[in-house]
C-alpha cells in the first residue's frame, strides 16, 4: 500500500502542544475544507477580556495559517470596549458584534471564509484549558463551544444571592 491508498489522519495538533497550552494560546483545526465536519475550528485562550490587548495576538497568529483576516465577530458584553476595527499587521479588520455567547468568536478570512473558535476564560485552570482546548479542535467535535465548557469543568459560575 502506497503513501497515497493510506487514510488520511485528522488533522489535530501534536499532543505535546496540547500539554504547553498556556493563556494566549491559539489551538486550530486547520482542515478548511467546503466540508467541515466539527463544530468548532480550533480554540483560543486568552489572558484577559481586554479585546485591544488580546486580538491581535490572536490575529497575527491566525494570519499565519489562515492568510488576512479581514473580520471579527464577538459578543459586546464579553468584552472590554469592543472598537469598530484595528489595525494589526498594518491591516484594517473589522471587529462585528455577535450575540455569539462568550464562549465564542468568529472569524472571517476573505468575503465568506468563516472559522469559529471556542473561547477559554481567562481565569480558567491549565488543565480544564488543555481538556476544553483539546476538545475543540476534534475533527468530530459536534458540541457547542457552552457544552465544552461545562463538560470539561470550565462554565460559568452561576451568580448566587446573599441570602
Amino acid at each position: 500500500m502506497s503513501d497515497a491508498d493510506t487514510p488520511r489522519e485528522s488533522k489535530l495538533l501534536p499532543d505535546a502542544i496540547h500539554t504547553v497550552v498556556k493563556p494566549g494560546t491559539a489551538l486550530l483545526r486547520l482542515e478548511t475544507t467546503h466540508a467541515r465536519q466539527g463544530i468548532l475550528d480550533g480554540a483560543w485562550w486568552p489572558r484577559s477580556r481586554d479585546i485591544g490587548a488580546e486580538l491581535p495576538g490572536l490575529i497575527t497568529a491566525l494570519t499565519e495559517h489562515l492568510g488576512p483576516v479581514t473580520r471579527v465577530g464577538l459578543d459586546t458584553a464579553a468584552w472590554e470596549e469592543l472598537p469598530m476595527r484595528l489595525i494589526v499587521d498594518d491591516r484594517v479588520v473589522h471587529i462585528d458584534s455577535f450575540p455569539v455567547g462568550d464562549d465564542t468568536v468568529l472569524i472571517t478570512r476573505g468575503d465568506r471564509d468563516h472559522f469559529s473558535l471556542l473561547v477559554v476564560p481567562p481565569d480558567a485552570t491549565p488543565d480544564a484549558a488543555r481538556a476544553a482546548m483539546a476538545r475543540a479542535v476534534r475533527a468530530d467535535n459536534v458540541s457547542q463551544a457552552d457544552q465544552i465548557l461545562i463538560d470539561t469543568g470550565r462554565a460559568h459560575p452561576i451568580a448566587t444571592e446573599d441570602p
